[in-house]
């Protein structure tokens, strides 16, 4: 875990956000230094991984030692009994690497705290979730806002709608969208698919919080992550099947089937409280960054093309993957079969 004379920025996390940052950092020539608890083998050419406990104060003071820019992109699983457990230890391990460090702390975001709203989202709405989630999300949003105001760290906050794109799996825009489309299959979406939704591209958003991490000015601050002109979940969809030169074919699944779904895959349970989201127009205003640092914001229908296009490569890398399981089982078949 040597550093060298050289600036270098720290990511915490090293999943889809994670890892489009460091991509996006390495491409610029940053030195990158990535943290998670395991040991993985997908990152981005160029990188530095250490493995430990962002949770542990001493190793993130440890770990955050000269740099420059430190990206908050870690998390616990979806699920509320994890968030409440692991995340505010999590927070407060990042947090005091940047305090030692005296590193910019750009934090990744969500929308939840705000709770349900009638209008464009804005960065100086108050906090009012009443769901589980979005109160703790505003819980660690102010925790890391307040260091600020005290003068402990240098903390910016980037804010995303649902993201999709590259490398997005779990995601209400994602493999249960993607996958099925591609196989002439009805995308299976969330909610209400006639409302308008903001959904924002990861890119965007990693390119957002590099943004964030450059700019003095940006700090102290919270910023909506641009995003290309909000339409609805349908129109969405039209320009995926579009892409793809297929009939479109799509469900939009409400509460109850959430609810159902749930009984078997336990991301649906926990989206259940935030199916308001879904329920009513989710618009998320993005001017403040805009006018501040231009509009970064990827045109859908590109968006899409790209997404589809890392989907297709990641089909055939799991269908490669299944043949060389069965090449290498079937030797063992054969010679059971012969004794």
């Amino acid at each position: 875990m040597d550093a060298s004379q050289q600036e270098f920025q720290v990511v915490f996390g090293t999943g889809t956000l994670g890892k489009a940052i460091a991509q996006q950092l390495v491409a610029q020539g940053k030195q990158v230094r990535m943290v998670s608890r395991s040991n993985r083998e997908d990152l981005p050419q160029g990188v530095e991984l250490v493995r430990g406990d962002a949770a542990d104060p001493r190793f993130t003071q440890k770990v955050c030692q000269g740099a420059e820019v430190i990206y908050h992109c870690a998390g616990p699983k979806y699920n509320f009994k994890a968030w409440v457990k692991e995340f505010p230890p999590l927070q407060q391990g990042i947090l005091a690497g940047a305090i030692s460090s005296g590193a910019k702390l750009i934090y990744g975001d969500s929308l939840y705290g705000y709770g349900k709203v009638k209008e464009p989202m804005r960065e100086d709405m108050p906090y009012a979730a009443t769901t589980n989630k979005g109160k703790i999300r505003a819980q660690l949003a102010e925790t890391l806002m307040t260091a600020h105001r005290a003068g402990k760290a240098q903390v910016a906050i980037a804010r995303s709608s649902d993201f999709y794109g590259e490398g997005v799996l779990n995601s209400v825009f994602g493999d249960r969208v993607f996958i099925p489309a591609l196989q002439g299959k009805p995308a299976e979406a969330i909610g209400n698919l006639d409302l308008p939704h903001t959904y924002t591209y990861i890119v965007d958003f990693a390119r957002a919080m590099i943004i964030l991490g450059e700019r003095e000015e940006a700090i102290g601050q919270v910023w909506h992550v641009p995003n290309a002109p909000t339409i609805s979940t349908r129109e969405m969809l039209n320009i995926l099947f579009e892409e793809l030169e297929l009939p479109p074919k799509m469900n939009g699944m409400g509460k109850l089937m959430m609810r159902i779904g749930g009984l078997f895959i336990p991301e649906a349970a926990e989206s259940v409280e935030m199916m308001y989201q879904f329920e009513n127009p989710f618009v998320v205003d993005s001017s403040k960054f805009v006018e501040a640092f231009g509009d970064i914001a990827t045109p859908h229908r590109q968006a899409i093309r790209n997404t589809i296009a890392w989907y297709r490569q990641h089909l055939q890398a799991q269908d490669s993957l299944k043949t060389d399981f069965r090449m290498y089982e079937q030797p063992n078949l054969r010679t059971n079969s012969q004794a």
